[in-house]
């Protein structure tokens, strides 16, 4: 198992946002995690990155606890938090310069990944003069170089346009497979996270706790076609009526 959570429990002043929350994630596995607004997804990301502790519980990666640890696995919040004042390739660098690499190493070695984040030609551009697709997908390579096996995305596709986040959706389950990365993902989007998932799992209101875990047995390679497939509706319905049960 590439990590898992085990009973995680959380508590902010006088409010309970967990309750005994366990999940786990395979290598090479794309799983979601959706739930009603504000149930707490988010606080699970913050534990499992080592950023907030849990009351209880433990987090492991690949065997090892590593609950209150940092540093072990990549965050994408739902902002990019690129830097505006420095080009896209001294962002995307900027993880391999914490980990020691000299300035000039860390840009060789993120240069060789950008034809794949469909960024060539972009490195010497600056934020401003990026598209939110383009933004996005410097924002995810930043990321992957942070923790090349893990990757805790948060709603990484809030911010654009529909037309811009179904051309994102085929574009990340391309990279992802492609990378072998294990990822974990936050969405609101139900389509989304069927689309792009090989596992759900479904949280209730807060305190959250995990209610349904669906495994998508659609084809691994999937087009746009496939949401309006009699399998795909099916899934969504049957989330959506879970996750009804508890707004």
């Amino acid at each position: 198992m590439k990590l898992k959570t085990i009973n995680i429990t959380k508590t902010f002043q006088e409010t309970k946002v967990l309750d005994n929350v366990s999940l786990d994630l395979k290598e090479r596995e794309f799983v979601s995690i959706v739930g009603p607004s504000g149930c707490g997804k988010s606080t699970i990301f913050n534990i499992i990155s080592g950023l907030v502790k849990p009351d209880s519980g433990d987090i492991y990666i690949n065997e090892e606890n590593y609950t209150g640890k940092t540093a072990r696995v990549s965050y994408l919040p739902q902002k990019d938090l690129l830097l505006p004042w420095k080009k896209i390739i001294d962002n995307v660098s900027i993880p391999l310069i914490l980990r020691g690499e000299g300035s000039k190493t860390a840009r060789v070695k993120a240069a060789t990944y950008f034809d794949l984040f469909g960024l060539k030609g972009f490195e010497n551009k600056y934020p401003f003069q990026l598209s939110g697709g383009m933004k996005q997908r410097a924002a995810l390579l930043r990321t992957y170089l942070f923790s090349k096996d893990i990757m805790l995305l948060d709603e990484p596709f809030g911010g654009l346009d529909a037309l811009t986040k179904s051309k994102m959706y085929l574009w990340l389950k391309k990279v992802t497979e492609e990378l072998e990365a294990s990822v974990l993902f936050i969405t609101h989007d139900i389509d989304e996270a069927i689309y792009l998932s090989d596992r759900i799992y479904v949280l209730s209101n807060r305190p959250a706790r995990i209610v349904k875990e669906v495994t998508i047995s659609l084809p691994k390679i999937r087009d746009k076609e496939i949401i309006t497939s009699l399998e795909f509706i099916e899934i969504k319905k049957s989330i959506l009526q879970t996750i009804s049960e508890f707004i």
